[in-house]
């Protein structure tokens, strides 16, 4: 491993460590030529994945301009690091083992928008706004009406509660259980 600080070719590992969500290894190196010390990270790359930008240009995928997009989003909200990195290592995983090797780069933003739909919903905002380019105030309120409406769904029990019998007459005669 190169040097960043003196770009020498010969530093020593003098720590290793699985990351906290175990998807890495953290090694912490020095230098023997200036003596600096700095971090790297061993990750399982399943393939080469190659971005098709909506332009129809071929990028190669790089996790970090991933990892710097939800940090954006996430800037000054109070969520762990910890979370953010089992997000951007989920989404990464999940395009690696896709199948294909070229994935567009709307696949991503809706991968990061589900994933950031789920972790804070001020992220989402921050981040749907830029990814699909908002021009007014309108789209914002669409896109929070949107949510508003999914959160309502969400609140709603998943099976109805029978109604209450009216007065002065019996409850429906309930069913025994059976095992299967």
């Amino acid at each position: 491993m190169r040097c960043p600080y003196c770009g020498g070719l010969d530093t020593q590992v003098k720590d290793s460590r699985p990351s906290d969500d175990s998807s890495a290894i953290r090694r912490r190196r020095i230098c023997p030529d200036c003596g600096g010390r700095f971090t790297t990270f061993e990750r399982v790359q399943l393939r080469e994945l190659v971005v098709v930008k909506r332009s129809g240009r071929k990028v190669p995928f790089d996790r970090d301009k991933l990892q710097r997009s939800v940090e954006v989003a996430l800037r000054k909200r109070p969520v762990e690091p910890e979370r953010i990195e089992r997000l951007v290592s989920g989404i990464t995983r999940r395009l690696e083992s896709g199948g294909e090797a070229e994935v567009s780069s709307e696949a991503i933003g809706e991968a990061v928008m589900e994933g950031l739909k789920g972790l804070d919903d001020v992220a989402y905002v921050r981040f749907a706004s830029v990814y699909k380019n908002f021009r007014e105030a309108r789209d914002f309120e669409e896109l929070l009406g949107h949510l508003a409406a999914g959160a309502a769904q969400s609140a709603l029990p998943a099976v109805p509660e029978e109604a209450p019998a009216p007065p002065n007459e019996a409850p429906p005669a309930r069913r025994p259980r059976t095992r299967a």
